[in-house]
């Protein structure tokens, strides 16, 4: 989530992850709550920044920091 007040530090701790591993990332930014609301609801999910890899979802942060480990 980016908003004036607020960016989520998972999204960019995630997004460095992904360019330090080589990935290149197409960012979709959540602007607003109802924004993140509406996403969590339409995929299932918990949190957020959620990461898809070849149309895979690979999952939150942490999902995220295991997978990369794993490669």
């Amino acid at each position: 989530m980016v908003t004036p007040e607020h960016t989520c530090p998972w999204g960019v701790k995630a997004l460095e992850l992904l360019k330090q591993a080589g990935y290149q990332v197409e960012d979709h930014q959540l602007t607003t709550r109802g924004e993140v609301d509406a996403f969590m609801q339409d995929e299932g999910v918990q949190t957020t920044p959620q990461t898809y890899i070849d149309g895979q979802r690979v999952g939150g942060y942490e999902e995220l920091v295991a997978f990369l480990g794993e490669k």
